[in-house]
């Protein structure tokens, strides 16, 4: 095997990277600094207005670096971001020259995307997709032969929900009415509570929906959104992008990555005091990057906090079906909430979920929906209009949504196929994420908590100060130079901890449990083995 990286070769790799980058953005900056273009009062130019000045310079470029939004420079989304882009640039090299890195593929264990790791889709619900989108061939005799009776009884069903039987038009901008209905009852069956199909907006994955509550809530950096640290970057990403102000409340690491309410009081009043309006409060379960599953009496706790404080509760549920221990339950905030005896009048709740993640990982089909209570009918008249301008979520993630809340039932053809294929995936994974926190409390300076849930392990490493000086040296955060090196040498590709956010001081690496089963042995011997190359490297 090729030799560890040393310091100072690390040190230069990193070096020219950010060497780069900073001679780039000079180089713009020189080029295109100058005041900013005056904005007329009036929200319509006159055509005179709009001549070109004699001093312009028409062959330098109209859009720089000094001239775009300042909130897109600002928002940052940590799972896609630098050590993404050098994987993909050694993944290109190995396919052009095999050969050339100390590791023969990349392993992506940076993001929650099940299929592009080799997890095989549900085979019912896509059976229904390929009927509804090629919906001649129900009536072929082969089709029976090929197709589950259940899989075809139901994309006529849905067919018959959609106008024209039409999967390539565009739909009600909150989505098809007949496949919100079977969200609804989903929901209902879920819960035992009712839900209401004119709740539900069905979106291109949850992401959406989290931009349209950030576009509705947020109007000024003086409006402050409660988020958990460490945290989905979507969500800071999202608040920055829409000009508000993410409020932290730090998880404990120590308690499992506990949520302490007291917590949240203190954050809450500190924005306060610094003049900021929190209008929402953010809540993971379970959670993104911790894994950690709340408990029912503390999501109690959580309710109470954000009625008493009139705070709208920001409900991230697309892990609800992903819980490993069995001292654990998934219970949704709606279900808790309803249980006290709040209704509409007492909290406002969105609660998201997506056909990206659970067991289904169905996230290029880019379907998920929200479904918002205690609004105001002039309220949801606006979130509707927001929801009208991107016209419609796509019809295959509708579909997908609906499968993933009426799934196949007892006495179904498919439902015996249905649950042998969900518990394979969710017992796998189940097992790969029990390997992977154990063998990371196993190395030097690491220790992991439990993955009670989702699809992540988020353990702490102690980096020695020699490693950290190093870091410093190049400009980069330790764990981030950690994870480059750690990709560098095994193409093992994990995100930094402080792109998810952590308490000043501490330092960490988000790895998915996604790889499929028989390469987690693989991940385990390359990290072990890099991670103890690199600690006797830069021991102090």
């Amino acid at each position: 095997m090729r030799k560890f990286v040393s310091d100072k070769s690390c040190r230069k790799l990193l070096h020219r990277s950010f060497q780069n980058l900073t001679q780039q953005l000079q180089h713009h900056h020189h080029q295109h600094k100058g005041p900013p273009s005056s904005v007329s009062q009036s929200r319509f130019l006159s055509s005179s207005s709009m001549a070109p000045s004699p001093s312009s310079n028409p062959s330098a470029p109209s859009v720089t670096l000094d001239n775009i939004n300042p909130k897109v420079l600002k928002c940052e989304y940590a799972v896609r971001g630098e050590i993404v882009t050098l994987a993909q640039r050694l993944q290109q090299e190995l396919q052009v020259k095999p050969g050339s890195h100390p590791f023969d593929e990349i392993l992506y264990c940076n993001i929650g995307n099940p299929q592009s790791l080799g997890q095989q889709p549900i085979t019912f619900f896509r059976e229904v997709l390929a009927l509804c989108d090629h919906p001649s061939i129900l009536d072929k005799s082969e089709t029976q032969g090929l197709f589950s009776a259940d899989a075809i009884e139901r994309a006529w069903q849905i067919l018959d929900q959609i106008p024209g039987r039409a999967t390539g038009a565009y739909s009600h901008s909150q989505g098809i009415k007949g496949l919100r209905d079977t969200i609804a009852a989903g929901i209902e069956a879920r819960d035992g509570f009712p839900a209401d199909p004119n709740d539900i907006f069905l979106t291109d994955g949850a992401s959406p929906a989290v931009h349209m509550m950030m576009q509705l809530l947020i109007r000024s950096e003086k409006d402050g959104i409660l988020c958990p640290i460490p945290q989905y970057p979507l969500y800071s990403a999202s608040i920055d992008l829409h000009g508000g102000t993410l409020v932290p409340y730090y998880l404990n690491e120590a308690t499992g990555w506990g949520l302490e309410v007291s917590s949240l009081k203190k954050q809450l009043e500190a924005a306060k005091s610094q003049g900021i309006t929190v209008r929402a409060l953010v809540v993971i379960n379970p959670g993104n990057p911790t894994g950690q599953v709340l408990g029912e009496e503390n999501q109690r706790e959580i309710v109470e906090f954000c009625r008493k404080e009139g705070l709208v509760l920001l409900a991230d549920e697309v892990y609800q079906e992903n819980v490993y221990v069995p001292e654990k339950t998934f219970h949704s905030f709606k279900k808790v909430s309803r249980s006290i005896g709040y209704g509409e009048a007492d909290i406002c709740l969105v609660s998201f979920q997506s056909v990206s993640k659970g067991f289904y990982g169905e996230c290029g089909k880019r379907g998920g929906y929200m479904e918002i209570t205690g609004f105001s009918p002039e309220v949801r008249e606006q979130i509707y209009k927001v929801a009208s301008v991107n016209l419609c979520s796509n019809i295959s993630g509708q579909i997908l949504a609906s499968l993933v809340m009426s799934p196949p039932k007892v006495g179904d053809e498919s439902y015996d196929s249905y649950c042998g294929e969900k518990e394979g995936i969710l017992s796998s994974l189940a097992r790969r994420a029990k390997t992977l926190e154990d063998a990371l409390n196993n190395l030097e300076g690491v220790s992991c908590n439990k993955a009670e849930g989702a699809m992540y392990l988020f353990p702490r490493i102690e980096l020695p100060q020699k490693a950290i000086k190093a870091a410093e040296a190049v400009n980069s955060a330790p764990d981030a130079f950690y994870c480059r090196c750690l990709l560098n040498e095994t193409g093992i590709v994990v995100v930094p901890g402080s792109g998810f956010g952590q308490v000043p001081g501490t330092w960490h690496f988000r790895c998915t449990i996604l790889p499929q089963e028989d390469k987690i042995p693989a991940v385990v011997s390359r990290l072990t083995d890099f991670h103890k190359r690199f600690m006797d490297e830069f021991r102090d």
